[in-house]
């Protein structure tokens, strides 16, 4: 059987500049897909689009600036157009998990604050339930760390601090992640309420319930997702 070759990340990341209009603030994810995205934008600027972008992460920020794509701040605007990011899986439903680019604080501010907000994937992060990946990123305060670490493994969710290049590692927000060792979720509103009362937590990569526009890379083709849902 012939398998049809996978699409490179730049066609969904050319298919979400169908939702991106003149004068329109953006808001810039984080990850591959995220970073495909940030690229396409530019080209497009190039051919006369304007627009402004709200970064999730330095190295998103960094990126844009490269590029020549100007940066504002949600200080300086009352709402974001649209928000363009990835995610690590994707459920049925068009819940996600997000984080473990580390942005994951970030971009929940970003998408909560879009109008809409799309999510670029490859068929690869789509699962029948959330979790199926085995891994949940939380962010902590760093004095909370131990306390949260073991409050989490109570839960049920053991989690090991995020290391690079041998030191824990800081998110843009100087706080660390636990990435957290969990099942196939039944009912992944719980566990996000359980992980988010213990104090320390800052947030977690479960993001729920927010109906995105999911645009999946399928081998040979791309699926549009309106709302998130699977038909």
């Amino acid at each position: 059987m012939t398998v049809a070759p996978q699409l490179p990340l730049d066609a969904i990341a050319r298919r979400a500049l169908e939702w991106v209009s003149n004068g329109a603030v953006i808001g810039l994810g984080t990850g591959h897909a995220a970073t495909a995205f940030i690229e396409e934008l530019a080209v497009r600027m190039k051919k006369g689009l304007r627009v402004r972008g709200i970064p999730t992460s330095q190295a998103s920020a960094d990126l844009a600036i490269k590029l020549g794509i100007p940066l504002t701040t949600l200080e300086q605007v009352s709402a974001i157009d649209v928000d363009v990011d990835g995610a690590d899986e994707v459920d049925p439903l068009g819940n996600l998990i997000k984080g473990y680019g580390g942005a994951l604080v970030r971009e929940r501010i970003v998408a909560t604050s879009s109008r809409r907000f799309v999510v670029l994937v490859g068929s690869e992060k789509l699962v029948t339930r959330l979790g199926s990946h085995g891994k949940l990123p939380v962010e902590v305060v760093p004095f909370g760390l131990a306390p949260c670490g073991r409050a989490l493994a109570a839960l049920g969710y053991e989690g090991q601090v995020r290391l690079k290049s041998g030191q824990r590692q800081l998110t843009d927000n100087g706080n660390h992640i636990l990435d957290c060792r969990i099942p196939q979720l039944d009912h992944p509103e719980a566990v996000d309420a359980a992980i988010r009362a213990i104090p320390g937590v800052v947030g977690t990569g479960l993001f729920l319930n927010m109906r995105p526009t999911i645009v999946i890379q399928h081998p040979g083709l791309i699926e549009v997702r309106e709302d998130g849902r699977a038909t």
